[in-house]
């Protein structure tokens, strides 16, 4: 039975990939060989929509740094969407967020030019500025 496919659109030359609410070793296979073929279609960024994701185990960071590996050598750039604070946490030890910029909304990260190091908050969000 083949695996679904998970959902992407393009926004001009950004593909959004949105990946699903869990992503560990049962999928974490799956997760790695579509950003990878999508890196190959050709975007200039591609953004990986983690908003409904609220658990990634270590497969899912391998997943997300060879990722970015292929995306530069591509010549592209991954902006992760990131809401669960649990998600952060993960990134955040493992030092993927500080290998890919990570961003709150899609667009925000749409709208960001990103470097890796960054993490980027919607100038709405007052709580999350330091005042």
């Amino acid at each position: 039975m083949p695996q679904e496919r998970l959902p992407v659109t393009w926004l001009g030359e950004a593909a959004v990939i949105t990946l699903p609410e869990e992503i560990d070793i049962t999928n974490s296979e799956q997760v790695r060989e579509e950003l990878l073929s999508l890196l190959n279609r050709g975007p200039a960024v591609l953004i990986v929509d983690m908003a409904e994701t609220a658990f990634c185990d270590s497969a899912g960071v391998n997943a997300l740094v060879r990722a970015h590996k292929r995306a530069t050598a591509n010549g592209a750039e991954i902006r992760l969407v990131v809401a669960s604070l649990g998600v952060q946490r993960v990134l955040a030890i493992t030092g993927v967020d500080r290998l890919i910029s990570v961003y709150p909304s899609v667009t925000a990260s749409l709208a960001g030019e990103g470097q890796a190091g960054e993490t980027h908050r919607d100038p709405d969000d007052r709580a999350a500025q330091p005042g």
